[in-house]
């Protein structure tokens, strides 16, 4: 049996302005935008060099706007990708050191609360493997 999570729903409540900042701000791509049936906008977006996108629209989901918590982006170079974010106009925190894993955190404009993990080195997987 195979599975892949390749798609994660994100509830906006405005779908431009969440649209702009994940395409703007966050460098995300458009894959598309389509309304195949009256009231279903899809929207999907992929983080650059991502296999996971992500989906906001109208008409798919009763999650609340902003309740989404805790997706992980992970990066190889925290810093460097906070830089060009914050360059960009992205709201992200400072770079935390959590036991020798970095995280930055964001909001999107609704709320729905990101984490931004720097790639845990080797050395540091390898010392707490079991």
């Amino acid at each position: 049996m195979q599975m892949r999570l390749e798609v994660v729903q994100v509830p906006v409540s405005d779908v431009d302005r969440s649209k702009a900042f994940y395409t703007d701000k966050l460098g995300f791509v458009l894959d598309h935008d389509v309304e195949h049936i009256p009231g279903m906008r899809v929207v999907q977006l992929t983080p650059p060099g991502s296999g996971t996108s992500v989906v906001i629209g109208t008409g798919m989901t009763t999650m609340a706007p902003g309740s989404l918590e805790g997706l992980q982006l992970v990066v190889p170079d925290i810093a460097e990708v906070r830089s060009e974010l914050v360059g960009r106009g992205a709201d992200i925190s400072e770079i935390q050191d959590l036991g020798g894993v970095l995280f930055a955190y964001f909001s999107d404009p609704d709320g729905n609360r990101w984490v931004m993990q720097g790639q845990t080195s080797q050395d540091l997987r390898d010392e707490h493997r079991p």
